[in-house]
């Protein structure tokens, strides 16, 4: 199965933690990451300071937060609504580990 190849193009901020996202082929997604904020990686960027800190990265064009080496694929954020499920679920998985517990 063969991964989609999308570049973010630009993005702006509509509201906390929400971007709306454009990518090269001219599709736009609005994705509030408040869901997905959890876990070692994501978790730091609850901090309103740090989540303001996204930019693009001008080698692979995806968003990134450097302070903390945060990224998110731009297949993902493309297909948003396909696939914000399944990171839902990943990230309610790290919140689990983190607190020693486990779920079915």
């Amino acid at each position: 199965m063969a991964h989609e190849i999308y570049r973010v193009m630009t993005f702006e901020k509509v509201a906390p933690f929400t971007l709306r996202v454009h990518f090269d082929d001219g599709v736009s997604q609005l994705i509030d990451f408040r869901p997905v904020l959890k876990g070692e990686l994501y978790g730091p960027l609850q901090d309103p300071s740090l989540f303001d800190q996204f930019q693009i990265d001008p080698e692979v064009y995806t968003l990134v937060c450097p302070k903390i080496s945060a990224d998110f694929d731009p297949a993902i954020l493309h297909n948003w609504p396909e696939s914000s499920p399944a990171l839902k679920a990943l990230a309610e998985k790290w919140v689990s580990k983190n607190q020693g517990t486990t779920r079915a």
